[in-house]
C-alpha cells in the first residue's frame, strides 16, 4: 500500500523525534534536562483550574465552532491593550496556535503557491505548508546579525508569481530575535507592494527583554486586511496543554472562510475555553514577574554559553529561546550522544538540533536551539553539563 507523497514529504518533528532517546536513558537512570521544548515550568495562573473546577453544567456539549463568545470577548479587551480593535466576527479559537497556523496557510495559499519565511523559523510552518503542498521559500538570517532580516531588496528578490504570503513569529522561535519597527514596517510595505497576506505569529508577545519596543503587525496602519495575528494561551500563560489558539483579523471575508475550518472539526474543546476566559484576565503584574524570571535565566545561559570555547552566539531578546553555534561536527548526532553515552553525577541534557528550524539544506547542522525554560537551579546544572560534554565529544571540531 502506498502512502501519500504529502505525507511522506512532511517533515518529521526535529525536537520530538530525539525523544525516545531521552526516554532511554531515563529509562537507564539518568536525569534529563530538557532544554529541547518550550515547556515552560512557571505554574498556570490558578484561575484557569479554578475556572474548570466551577464547572457546573450538567452535560458537556458542543461550543460553537467559532469559540465561545465569552472567550472571544476576553480576547477581544486583551488586544485593547495593546491599541488593537477587533470585532466579534474578526476572532476565532482553535485548537492551539498550531490550527491557526495550518488554517491560515489553507485559507490563502493553493498548491504550488509560496510563502516568504525568515529563517531559521518554528518547524511547523514547514510542516504544515508541505502538508498541503505549499512551498517555504526561506529569507536566510544570519547569527552574526542576531537573526535580524536582511535588507527589503534581498527580500523582494525572493518574491515571485506563486509568493501569497510572508509568515513569521515575533518575537522569534527558535532565535529569541525580537523584530525592529523598521523592519516590521518594511515587511508591511512589500506586502502592500506584491499584494500579500502577513501571518504574523505573535505567541511571544510578553516576553521582550531589556526595554525594547515591540511592533505588533496588528498596530500598522494600511495593511490590517491582509495581517493574520497567531495567538496561543500557551507560553503567554505557561498552559500549553490546553491548546487554546486563535487568529484574529480585520479581513472579515478572510475569517468567514476559514470558519468553513472551524465548522469542519466542530469546535474546541469547552473545558480549555472555560478555563482560558480566566486566563485572560490575568493581571499585568503576571506578566511582569515572569518576564523578568525569563530574563534572568536567559541571561544566566547566554553568560554560560559565552564561557565555552568554541560557541557562538548573539544574545537573544524575546522569547525564551537562543540558538548556539557549537563546535561539533553534527548539533542532532552531539544530542544523541549526550542521552546515550554521557552524563554528569547522573544527569544529562537534551537541547534541540537546529537543522530542522532551516528550510535552505545544509544550515543549521551545528547549531542547536536552547529553551531556557526551568528554573535558575537546573539551568546553571544543565549548562555545566554542556560545557562538559562539549569538551568530551569525540568528534568535536575545535
Amino acid at each position: 500500500m502506498n502512502l501519500s507523497k504529502r505525507i511522506t514529504a512532511m517533515q518529521e518533528s526535529p525536537i520530538r523525534k530525539l525523544v525516545p532517546y531521552a526516554q532511554a536513558a531515563k529509562a537507564n537512570g539518568k536525569h534529563v534536562y530538557h532544554l529541547n521544548i518550550g515547556q515552560p515550568d512557571i505554574e498556570t495562573p490558578s484561575s484557569f483550574m479554578e475556572s474548570i473546577r466551577n464547572f457546573d453544567e450538567k452535560v458537556l456539549a458542543y461550543s460553537f465552532s467559532q469559540g465561545m463568545p465569552e472567550l472571544i470577548q476576553a480576547i477581544i479587551e486583551y488586544y485593547k491593550k495593546y491599541d488593537m480593535h477587533y470585532e466579534e466576527d474578526e476572532i476565532l479559537i482553535t485548537n492551539g496556535g498550531s490550527e491557526a497556523l495550518l488554517f491560515a496557510i489553507i485559507a490563502i495559499a493553493d498548491a504550488g503557491d509560496e510563502m516568504l519565511v525568515p529563517e531559521p523559523f518554528y518547524t511547523n510552518y514547514n510542516g504544515f505548508s508541505s502538508a498541503v503542498d505549499v512551498k517555504v521559500s526561506p529569507i536566510t538570517c544570519k547569527a552574526e546579525d542576531g537573526f535580524h532580516l536582511p535588507s527589503k531588496r534581498s527580500i523582494e528578490n525572493l518574491i515571485n508569481p506563486r509568493t501569497k504570503a510572508i509568515i513569521l513569529s515575533n518575537p522569534g522561535n527558535p532565535t529569541g530575535v525580537v523584530y525592529t519597527k523598521e523592519e516590521i514596517e518594511m515587511l508591511a510595505s512589500l506586502a502592500k507592494e506584491y499584494n500579500l497576506f502577513i501571518i504574523a505569529d505573535e505567541v511571544y508577545r510578553e516576553f521582550v527583554y531589556d526595554g525594547l519596543e515591540y511592533t505588533s503587525f496588528g498596530n500598522i496602519p494600511g495593511i490590517q486586511d491582509r495581517v493574520i495575528i497567531v495567538d496561543s494561551v500557551s507560553k503567554r500563560y505557561s498552559a500549553c496543554g490546553a491548546r487554546i489558539g486563535s487568529i484574529a483579523s480585520k479581513n472579515k471575508e478572510l475569517i468567514r472562510q476559514v470558519l468553513k475550518l472551524c465548522q469542519g472539526r466542530l469546535c474546541v474543546p469547552t473545558l480549555e475555553q472555560v478555563g482560558s476566559v480566566e486566563l485572560y484576565k490575568t493581571s499585568e503584574e503576571y506578566f511582569q514577574v515572569v518576564n523578568e524570571e525569563y530574563q534572568k535565566r536567559r541571561d544566566l545561559v547566554y553568560s554560560a554559553l559565552n564561557d565555552i570555547p568554541g560557541v557562538l552566539c548573539k544574545k537573544p531578546t524575546g522569547a525564551f529561546y537562543v540558538v548556539a553555534k557549537l563546535p561539533v561536527d553534527d548539533a542532532e548526532k552531539f544530542v544523541i550522544w549526550m542521552l546515550k553515552d554521557f552524563d554528569v553525577d547522573g544527569g544529562t541534557v537534551m537541547l534541540a538540533p537546529a537543522e530542522g528550524f532551516y528550510a535552505t539544506a545544509g544550515l543549521g547542522r551545528d547549531e542547536v536551539r536552547i529553551a531556557y525554560i526551568l528554573n535558575e537551579g537546573d539551568l546553571t546544572k544543565a549548562m555545566n553539563i554542556l560545557k562538559l560534554a562539549l569538551q568530551n565529544y569525540p568528534n568535536r571540531t575545535i
